[in-house]
């Protein structure tokens, strides 16, 4: 059985997501603060983390940041904040994904279960080399990349870039992550120059660059790599 932790203060939402949760054979663990979810997360080893980021005693991001120092259990961000930089806060923490209140159960649902299959998925080890799309094919090993039987020519950055994104397929790289990573911290705020690079692998990997199959835009947030 799949156990999710809900960590939410709102007794009508935690009642509305027990309900649909367990309809649907999910185990459900609530807790109605931080302190509680730190708890229930060591002691009952969730599958999954339904997190509110206005909590009673701390704030949510702090949550995430606690639960990133020892596991990597996917957390869904449920909140009533919408900007941009509280969203970014969140993800740049750790979460997997941002849910804005008020949402869709099914909605919520179909996150839920996209987080679940990418957990059980076959994680990219040192002995995956080769990650291979309808399209394309990137091998790790060689730090090549071909398409339609021929090589694609990607400069360092590009493929420092793509490496990035498909070593973690499936997950939210914030802008900021990326930038630092790839750029450096002084650099973190250039999210121009993802811009223009990731324009550059989707000309080169994608059929159609206009819309990208693989090679996705979370606006203002990052981007992923859809397998």
């Amino acid at each position: 059985m799949t156990r999710v932790l809900v960590v939410e203060d709102d007794p009508q939402l935690v009642r509305a997501l027990v309900i649909n949760l367990q309809a649907r054979k999910y185990g459900v663990d609530p807790a109605p603060d931080g302190t509680t979810a730190l708890r229930l997360a060591a002691a009952r080893q969730p599958d999954v983390v339904l997190l509110d980021l206005g909590l009673p005693d701390m704030d949510g991001t702090d949550v995430i940041k606690a639960l990133r120092g020892w596991t990597r259990v996917p957390i869904l961000v449920l909140s009533a904040r919408r900007a941009s930089d509280e969203k970014v806060a969140a993800l740049d923490a750790g979460a997997d994904d941002y849910i804005t209140k008020p949402f869709s159960m099914d909605e919520l649902l179909a996150r839920l279960r996209a987080a679940v299959r990418r957990t059980e998925d076959i994680p990219l080890g040192p002995e995956t080399v080769l990650v291979t799309t309808e399209h394309f094919t990137i091998d790790l090993l060689a730090k090549k990349a071909t398409r339609a039987g021929h090589d694609v020519r990607l400069t360092p950055t590009e493929w420092h870039l793509l490496e990035i994104l498909v070593t973690n397929p499936g997950r939210l790289i914030t802008q900021r992550q990326l930038l630092q990573e790839v750029w450096g911290s002084s650099q973190t705020n250039k999210t121009n120059y993802l811009r223009v690079y990731m324009a550059q692998l989707r000309r080169k990997l994608e059929a159609d660059p206009a819309h990208p199959r693989y090679l996705i835009t979370e606006a203002g947030m990052g981007y992923r790599f859809e397998n």
